[in-house]
Parts: structure tokens; C-alpha cells; sequence
């Protein structure tokens, strides 16, 4: 199945600023996340921003935080979205079917997040160049259960390219800027 544009929408989930130092890659996660970000912004895709408790790990790191308008940041305390009744609200009022994913940690929030989604029939992609946890180990081990359930395992460029469509467009051209 591919990602279509007019279908999915972006979760990132808890990329913050005192969370962000004790995860593998995190500039690797920051960019492709602001990539990400970037596309859905230009083309029209809702975004969902989560914060697992601000008030002990700091709020959205500062790179993302002008992207972070163009979306809803949504505070939360359960590890799936899903089971914190705001999000789920703001989630179901976009009635999309496809729900592309990225955040920290893997092996515990997006894990939770997706599985839970993928229970009420939704389709979702999780990006492994967006995506981190604290150990390669539990990172990956997120990656092959959610494969193995069925979750759709991409990179930045899939989801971006998947969007867009085809070449030739001005969206296109722009955003091929922000790839290379």
C-alpha cells in the first residue's frame, strides 16, 4: 500500500528537548523529522505533535518548533497516543486512514501508538530514519514487531516521494531541495 497524501497523516511523537540527548542519532532523527514536517506543511497533511510529560522532559525541541504551528502539539501521559482521550479525539476528528509515524521512543510510545492503531484498522508507516530509542537493540526490535504485524517500515524519502506523487510539480522541486 502506498502513502497517499490526501489519506495520511503525520504523528511525531515526543521528540523533546530533555529526551533528544540519550537517544541513538538524534540529529538524524531531528532532520528527517523537520523533512517530514516540512512536506506535510507544504502539501496540506495534518500533523499531530505529542509531549509525554512536559513538565519533566521539556517541550518540543527548538528545530521543530516553527513547524510545530502548522500542526497540533498535544500534551500526554499515556504511552500510546491512543489511550490519552484527547489525542485519540484529534486524531479521529481528521478521519484519515493512514497515520505515518515518527518520534521517541520507539520500543515504548510509537510501539504502543501504532499496535494500538493497526487494533482499530488503521494503516500506518513508521519511519526508521525519524525514529530512535535509547538502544539500537530496542529500536530495532520496535521496527521488526510492528513489520511483522503488518505496519508499513519506511524511510524519509518513501514517505516524501509517496506524497508527492510525481516529479515536475513546484512541490516537487522544493522539497527535492530539502532531500538533497
Amino acid at each position: 500500500m502506498l502513502i497517499k497524501a490526501d489519506r495520511s497523516c503525520l504523528i511525531v511523537i515526543d521528540v523533546q528537548e530533555r529526551l533528544v540527548p540519550a537517544m541513538q542519532a538524534p540529529a538524524r532523527v531531528i532532520r528527517n523529522t523537520r523533512t517530514l514536517m516540512t512536506a506535510a506543511s507544504r502539501l496540506g497533511i495534518p500533523m499531530l505533535l505529542t509531549e509525554q510529560y512536559p513538565k519533566g522532559l521539556g517541550h518540543i525541541v527548538p528545530e521543530l518548533q516553527d513547524l510545530a504551528k502548522n500542526g497540533k502539539v498535544l500534551e500526554k501521559m499515556h504511552f500510546s497516543c491512543m489511550n490519552e482521550p484527547s489525542f485519540a479525539a484529534e486524531f479521529k476528528a481528521l478521519d484519515r486512514r493512514q497515520a505515518v509515524i515518527v518520534g521517541m521512543e520507539a520500543h515504548i510510545c510509537v510501539l504502543q501508538t501504532g499496535v494500538n492503531l493497526m487494533e482499530e484498522g488503521f494503516e500506518i508507516f513508521v519511519v526508521t530514519d525519524a525514529t530512535s530509542s535509547r538502544t539500537l537493540e530496542s529500536e530495532k526490535a520496535c521496527l521488526d514487531r510492528l513489520g511483522a504485524a503488518g505496519a508499513g517500515i519506511v524511510t524519509t524519502e518513501m514517505v516524501v516521494f509517496e506524497w508527492l506523487g510525481r516529479a515536475g510539480t513546484p512541490e516537487f522541486k522544493e522539497l527535492l531541495e530539502k532531500i538533497k
